[in-house]
């Protein structure tokens, strides 16, 4: 069945990233790279994602079938992993996940493509198949738990990558069995105006206050990734082999959120559902920084992944789709996918990443994390203020939500 083979490539799709991503910080910092060099690694997705517009758009779209590209992006992708978990010296680590981004990234939006031309209703079709990649992420943890011990240091913890990049050896043979969906040669459905279009559409006041407040809300989800492992870790005292299963909590908690966003977007409209899903993240870090010796409330906040995604994230994605004109509204997609998968990440990179160097002791090596997370809990309230004083769609609410 076509959305069965669909639903396990993006389970696999997601697991790779799922593998490696929430220790991917607190390895760095057992390599003893500096903040400079942890924020130019975290920047590497940013920079993937610029490139990625114009490759996967211009280039890949038009000369390779999807499931081929995706079959080569996956054999460069997990030999550069591998390469990550035997380099320990900053530029062949650096080089490695450049490379491992700069393929998967693109990566990303072509397993999208050949899922929307196999589908015979996209619209009602692809959630439940995208809910594959977040299952993915959950069962990639629960290896963990066997391989890692529960003061892992870095020889133990670069099994993420070794992991990540088998994942992507086996993604990359399952593509050559997925339909085969042919290079768009002719170019067609690319109109190569629309990303100037989908940009003069910011001048309307409701859009362009969305479009700032995804900055900063991907800034801030961006940098919950960044800091979350070693908080556990290191302050709450949970085993480095448990800390992932910790955090997988908030993906068990967007499957059941997402099944319930259509109804919450209908009878609250886009605005309030909006800001639930960012006084989720204001909640979360508020809770990190007052209640760090209660284990129960930090695992239990874990839970906010799914408001914070499903309710933000996923209803950005459906306004942009509502609000654009159709001839524009792929690309205006890309520009806000821009934002959360590219610049918020670069963003949360180059001010987080300082901002724990600044706030460690230097002698003791401990981060003063009620000050850390204070920050990103004021951001998200400073982006509900904007949300609630400025963005005035011309809809109150969507008249109805394809099911998620």
């Amino acid at each position: 069945m076509i959305q069965t083979r669909l639903f396990v490539m993006m389970l696999l799709q997601l697991a790779i990233w799922g593998a490696y991503m929430p220790k991917l910080y607190p390895y760095m910092g057992l390599l003893k790279f500096e903040a400079w060099q942890q924020s130019l690694v975290g920047s590497a997705w940013g920079i993937a994602a610029i490139v990625g517009i114009f490759f996967s758009n211009q280039f890949a779209d038009r000369n390779f079938s999807a499931e081929r590209f995706l079959a080569a992006s996956n054999v460069i992708g997990g030999a550069a992993l591998l390469g990550c978990a035997y380099f320990t010296d900053f530029w062949p680590f650096f080089g490695c996940y450049l490379v491992f981004s700069m393929v998967y990234v693109p990566s990303m939006s072509v397993a999208n493509a050949i899922a929307f031309a196999n589908l015979r209703d996209p619209a009602a079709q692809f959630g439940v198949i995208r809910m594959g990649g977040t299952i993915g992420w959950i069962m990639v943890s629960w290896p963990f738990f066997f391989l890692l011990t529960a003061n892992a240091g870095a020889e133990e913890i670069r099994q993420i990558f070794i992991v990540a990049a088998v994942v992507s050896f086996a993604f990359a043979a399952y593509s050559l069995t997925l339909p085969h969906t042919p290079p768009n040669r002719s170019g067609a459905g690319t109109d190569p105006l629309a990303w100037r279009k989908a940009i003069k559409i910011l001048g309307i006041p409701a859009v362009l206050v969305l479009f700032i407040v995804t900055f900063i809300d991907s800034t801030v989800h961006n940098g919950y990734f960044m800091m979350v492992d070693d908080y556990l870790t290191k302050r709450v005292g949970i085993d480095a082999n448990v800390s992932m299963l910790v955090q997988s909590l908030g993906q068990v908690a967007e499957i059941i959120t997402m099944f319930v966003l259509g109804y919450v977007l209908i009878r609250l409209g886009w605005k309030t559902t909006m800001i639930i899903g960012i006084l989720g993240h204001a909640a979360r870090f508020l809770a990190f920084a007052f209640f760090p010796d209660s284990v129960p409330t930090v695992i239990a906040v874990q839970l906010l992944h799914g408001i914070c995604y499903a309710f933000f994230f996923a209803t950005v994605y459906i306004f942009v789709d509502a609000a654009f004109p159709k001839d524009v509204r792929s690309s205006a997609q890309g520009l806000f996918n821009l934002l959360i998968l590219g610049i918020g990440v670069v963003a949360a990179n180059q001010f987080f990443a300082p901002l724990m160097a600044q706030l460690t002791d230097p002698v003791t090596g401990i981060i003063d994390y009620r000050t850390l997370f204070m920050w990103p809990a004021g951001m998200a309230l400073v982006a509900v203020l904007l949300l609630a004083f400025f963005f005035r769609p011309a809809e109150r609410a969507p008249s109805s939500v394809a099911p998620q």
